[in-house]
């Protein structure tokens, strides 16, 4: 693999100079940033997904909703619609995207709507519900034309983006330097004991700059629930084996965990973002049906049941015993109040409300 790497680095090369010119005409001014004057804060990463956005913008979400008006905006990736569009209770996968379906159905208070074109897409929000007082922008670092007030960098614990290359020599979607944007940098998927030595290498290979801070993230797994639609019982008391399939960047995380809660696992992986059809139906169906055991069930991500959640789909698979394991992101301990307090400064400081904070139970 590193001899192929090597190879395509001069490809990697172009890509990231290509990416790099375009970075140097926002920051020249040759192509417009527009700025807002209320709390946009920025979600995203350098290397090509698997960082874990979604849970650390719901953690946003649960810090901020019960004291200020809020919506996220995404791009909806893998929707087969265009345009502006807020999502409701029955939006689809196909229609919005996988995380916005998911953030709807986790928080149907807030706003939660898709736009290609984030410029746009927070002016509609502000037209539409003009008591916004935050948006949060999901999977935008590289979207340029929008300046957030607050831009958070996330990498991934096993995959340090001071130790990736571009596309395709490896994943990065631009140079390392593009780092320098982020406010915030947070590493992802940490273990959840994370030794003072751990936090020392970290903190010497990215070298956040004196304007940055930096924080560390673990994944909270939450109880094996029952897939909507599914006909099959309530999660057993025991099973032996268990397929795993998801359509994620990284499944290894989420495969260490299933590895503790039985003694067989088989895995079934699929592309990011995968958008399942029929063939693919039965190919789970045979997997599962192939293994030799009795107690044995299908458990897929979080994502992945929101993607599963369309209007044709549950009839294929309802017979089925699919769960899916929710997750939320935890900011360690000795980091998570500082973090808490740096987001909550920011948009108390930058918004007309400046209510009282109350602190959420969950963080």
């Amino acid at each position: 693999m590193k001899i192929i790497s090597f190879f395509l680095y001069p490809i990697a090369l172009i890509y990231g100079m290509i990416n790099f010119f375009r970075n140097k005409c926002y920051d020249w001014g040759i192509f417009k940033k527009t700025a807002f004057g209320f709390p946009v804060i920025a979600v995203g990463n350098l290397s090509m997904g698997g960082s874990g956005k979604t849970p650390h913008v719901e953690y946003l979400v649960r810090l901020l909703k019960n004291n200020f008006n809020l919506a996220t905006l995404s791009r909806g990736y893998g929707r087969s619609s265009k345009g502006f569009i807020i999502a409701t209770t029955k939006s689809h996968s196909r229609e919005i995207g996988d995380e916005p379906v998911q953030f709807k159905q986790k928080f149907q208070d807030i706003v939660v709507a898709v736009d290609e074109k984030r410029v746009h897409g927070i002016k509609q929000i502000k037209n539409k519900y003009p008591k916004t007082e935050i948006i949060i922008l999901d999977d935008a670092f590289q979207h340029r034309a929008v300046k957030p007030g607050l831009n958070i960098l996330l990498t991934d614990f096993h995959n340090l983006y001071p130790e990736d290359y571009p596309f395709p020599s490896g994943r990065l979607r631009e140079f390392r330097s593009g780092a320098k944007r982020a406010d915030i940098i947070i590493v992802t998927k940490t273990p959840t004991i994370l030794s003072p030595i751990t936090i020392r290498r970290i903190h010497g290979l990215i070298k956040p700059r004196p304007y940055q801070k930096l924080y560390f993230s673990y994944i909270k797994y939450g109880p094996i629930t029952l897939m909507p639609g599914s006909k099959a019982p309530e999660i057993p008391d025991k099973f032996n084996t268990v397929l795993l399939f998801a359509g994620i960047a990284n499944i290894y995380p989420l495969e260490e965990h299933v590895r503790g809660l039985t003694n067989h696992l088989e895995i079934l992986p699929f592309s990011d973002h995968h958008d399942y059809t029929n063939k693919d139906f039965d190919k789970i169906r045979e997997r599962f049906e192939d293994i030799y055991t009795r107690n044995k069930i299908i458990i897929t991500t979080e994502k992945d049941a929101m993607r599963l959640c369309l209007p044709e789909v549950p009839e294929f698979i309802s017979d089925l015993p699919i769960y899916y394991i929710p997750i939320e992101i935890k900011i360690h301990r000795d980091f998570r109040k500082d973090f808490n307090d740096q987001i909550i400064n920011y948009v108390t400081e930058n918004t007309a409300n400046s209510r009282f904070y109350t602190k959420p139970d969950s963080n």
